[in-house]
């Protein structure tokens, strides 16, 4: 794309955005600061090869890149493209990687609160919902407080749609979940224990194959969509309905540095572009859900089980426990969002 290029804002055009900035994998070249021209190199934890990858990741970068005619260009990095994806925040703390778009369930060790950014089962049932918590309610405001204190700007969430479980056994009551070997992580690998399964951590490279083998009987990875980008379809015979987190986060997040070093104006552009990019991908992991879950019962013999009232409600209940273990743990900033969520529960008639 060249300096003059023009472009808007528009949601439109998000997924029109020329791929032939992108076709490549960046690696460890050092930033560029020259002639007034900034140049981020942005981390995933998505591989290539993923239709995240290229539909989302790769033209969020250059969505950022036209919308600033080229002052801020922002390069995407695969995952483990410059370090390993675990080591992320602490690159982009120390400066060997300018930001991040990625997912906040890897730091919630360290950073207690990206456990309300990534979002709890039964949270919220949309992405106008999670904005709402997140923007309206203030809880993006405390946990910015919780990552600035890493050297991290946190930007703003980016939708990876719901949470969808793939399953080789049926899901339909609480006691379904009995002894459930689930390839889980974050909170709700917490929330399936209290259900009485049995979390498994696997690498992703390995998922598969521990589904074939019965390693694991059932996993999530994302929405439908993204788990059928890790051809979860064809290793499961189950999804599970409806989606037990209306909308999930991923994240993208700046050195404290780095974000420092834009002025007032590529600020505003950058947060607008991670807005409007979280609503458009939203949008865009619905569409794809509905596509592939039609795919899974008609062309794969697959089949959509319901979960009862009861097992939802046991989920969501087991959901805001974590939230107060959380907020018991880290008072000072998951606490104050935890109260914000319990509130949130309240208008939502749900508490």
């Amino acid at each position: 794309m060249t300096d003059n290029t023009k472009t808007t804002l528009s949601r439109r055009k998000f997924f029109s955005v020329s791929a032939a900035a992108a076709t490549g994998t960046v690696l460890a070249a050092p930033p560029a600061i020259a002639a007034g021209k900034i140049t981020w190199r942005m981390q995933t934890h998505w591989p290539t090869g993923n239709w995240y990858y290229e539909d989302v990741f790769v033209k969020f970068c250059d969505r950022i890149t036209a919308a600033t005619n080229g002052e801020l260009t922002v390069q995407p990095v695969q995952s483990n493209g410059i370090v390993p994806t675990g080591e992320v925040l602490n690159a982009v703390r120390r400066g060997l990687l300018e930001s991040a778009f990625i997912y906040p369930a890897y730091w919630i060790g360290r950073i207690p609160v990206a456990g309300h950014l990534n979002g709890h089962i039964g949270a919220w049932s949309s992405h106008e919902e999670m904005t709402a918590f997140m923007y309206e309610m203030g809880a993006l405001d405390v946990i910015r407080e919780a990552y600035a204190q890493q050297g991290i700007f946190q930007i703003g969430p980016v939708s990876y749609s719901g949470l969808t479980l793939y399953s080789n056994r049926p899901l339909r009551t609480t006691g379904d979940f009995s002894g459930w070997r689930v390839r889980s992580t974050g909170p709700a690998a917490l929330v399936f224990t209290k259900m009485g399964a049995a979390p498994v951590s696997i690498p992703g490279g390995e998922l598969y194959q521990a589904l074939q083998t019965g390693v694991a009987e059932g996993a999530h990875w994302g929405s439908t969509s993204t788990g059928w980008g890790m051809n979860l379809q064809e290793v499961n015979k189950y999804i599970a309905e409806p989606d037990l987190l209306g909308h999930m986060n991923g994240e993208v997040f700046a050195g404290q540095e780095a974000w420092n070093g834009l002025g007032d104006d590529l600020k505003a552009t950058v947060s607008e572009i991670v807005r409007a990019t979280s609503a458009d991908a939203s949008a865009h992991f619905v569409y794809r859900d509905m596509l592939f879950k039609k795919q899974f019962v008609e062309e794969m013999g697959g089949e959509l089980t319901q979960l009862d009232e009861n097992a939802q409600a046991d989920l969501r209940r087991y959901s805001m426990e974590v939230v107060d273990e959380f907020s018991a743990r880290d008072p000072e900033y998951s606490g104050r969002v935890g109260e914000m969520l319990h509130e949130f529960q309240r208008l939502r008639g749900l508490a």
